[in-house]
């Protein structure tokens, strides 16, 4: 990523943190206190809240000690402010009827005279002499209501009603919030789910029918993902027992020397053809080059704009791996989607499958008369309603779909990017099934 657009992504997370942030102190600091040390400790503790994010992003990996812990709380805490918005923003119309309620009970500021009722005249106040003479006006005439005198402030809303409901609905947010999050937390750091997905080429030769391609993006190894995690990924891929497996981008978050022991497990995966990756975009926010050295030393083949012959009974078809579309603006020399240098020579007759980490990249696939193209990138949404903003970038959020003649399956991913959580996005491994024939949508 070029440092204008490292700048813009950061003024926009920085403006989205604060307004967010600033949302919840009005809703949940001011409006449910009184002016007074309560809410001067709660707004302190929720500005510290918000710089948390902030500076886990600013000093990942500089900081000697602590730095696990620092991206888990702040982390943490952005995907459950995230909740506490959503949760918060709901309650609006109940407040908005509330206030609608309040208004029409307030009494006619303009009092209704009575038929029959006498004007009476002003009074004269006697005072002593020097004074200036002062003509008072009685109070309005008219029926006095049931029940005695009327109170002055009878169209006035109560504080402590007002206040009631706001904490009220404040904790109803909380509880909401603190319930959503808490799910999410645990289903993302749970065993992966298997999806089997046959998919139909009608190119495909019969003798590689059943081939297995076993497919997971987006591991995001970091501070906060890996260890016996990653671990029951391998485990998960390996009892498949693929065929060949495809790591379609966005595996690391974190220099080669923040890592290493976390993404060891890859020299444990198993399969009859092999092991192939291709760059996601978080590749190129790191070292990219020492990790696509890396690895190549734990048995994993960095596809860069290439293919490979997959074979099977004296049939074949083409695995083809093209770099993220981002990594041209990276500055790396020799980095950069080219689908044609990957299909350059290649025998037209033969199917091919292409590992591109982002689904949109499938534009280019389905010119090029690509049959299948594995991605990811999306995290299925990773945090419900994510899921629609996804669909502003990308064709497809998850899934199989087809686009023209191409075929394009979406891996929801294995991990998590920022907060520790997924909300309607489990993550997944993949098998996808080859067969002979006409394409047909999978069943789920």
């Amino acid at each position: 990523m070029s440092l204008i657009g490292l700048l813009g992504f950061g003024l926009t997370v920085l403006l989205a943190v604060s307004l967010l942030h600033g949302y919840l102190w009005w809703r949940l600091v001011r409006s449910t206190t009184r002016p007074g040390p309560v809410r001067r400790r709660l707004t302190v503790l929720l500005v510290v809240l918000a710089v948390l994010p902030v500076l886990v992003v600013l000093l990942r990996g500089r900081l000697p000690v602590g730095g696990s812990v620092l991206d888990w709380v702040g982390f943490t805490w952005l995907g459950l402010a995230f909740y506490l918005f959503l949760a918060t923003l709901a309650t609006e119309p109940i407040r908005l009827v509330a206030r609608l309620v309040q208004h029409r009970r307030r009494p006619d500021p303009v009092s209704v005279r009575e038929p029959g009722d006498v004007e009476s005249e002003p009074s004269t106040v006697l005072v002593p002499d020097g004074a200036r003479r002062t003509d008072v006006a009685p109070p309005a005439p008219g029926p006095a209501p049931e029940g005695g005198a009327v109170r002055a402030d009878r169209g006035v809303v109560d504080p402590s009603r007002r206040l009631f409901l706001a904490r009220t609905l404040a904790v109803g947010a909380g509880a909401v919030a603190i319930g959503t999050a808490g799910t999410g937390v645990v289903l993302a750091n749970t065993t992966p789910v298997v999806r089997r997905v046959p998919i139909r080429i009608p190119r495909l030769d019969p003798a590689l029918a059943g081939l297995r391609i076993v497919t997971f993006s987006d591991g995001h190894l970091s501070t906060t993902y890996g260890g016996r995690r990653f671990e029951r990924l391998v485990e998960t891929v390996n009892a498949q027992r693929p065929d060949v497996v495809a790591i379609v981008g966005d595996l690391v978050d974190g220099e080669v020397s923040e890592l290493r022991e976390d993404a060891a497990p890859l020299a444990d995966l198993v399969s009859d053809q092999g092991v192939y990756f291709v760059t996601g975009n978080h590749e190129y926010f790191v070292d990219t080059g020492e990790w696509l050295r890396h690895l190549s030393t734990l048995g994993v083949d960095v596809l860069r704009n290439e293919r490979v012959s997959i074979g099977r009974g004296g049939a074949t078809l083409d695995l083809a791996g093209i770099d993220d579309r981002t990594a041209a603006a990276s500055g790396l020399p020799g980095h950069g989607a080219d689908l044609d240098a990957a299909l350059d020579g290649r025998d037209d007759a033969v199917p091919v499958v292409l590992m591109a980490h982002q689904p949109v990249q499938v534009e280019q696939a389905r010119a090029a008369g690509v049959d299948l193209q594995l991605s990811g990138h999306t995290h299925g949404g990773q945090l419900w309603p994510f899921d629609y903003a996804v669909l502003l970038d990308q064709p497809v959020v998850e899934g199989w779909s087809q686009q023209g003649d191409t075929q394009l399956y979406v891996t929801s991913g294995a991990g998590y990017w920022g907060p520790p959580m997924r909300v309607g996005a489990r993550p997944e491994v993949t098998v996808i099934e080859l067969q002979p024939g006409e394409p047909t949508p999978p069943r789920r």
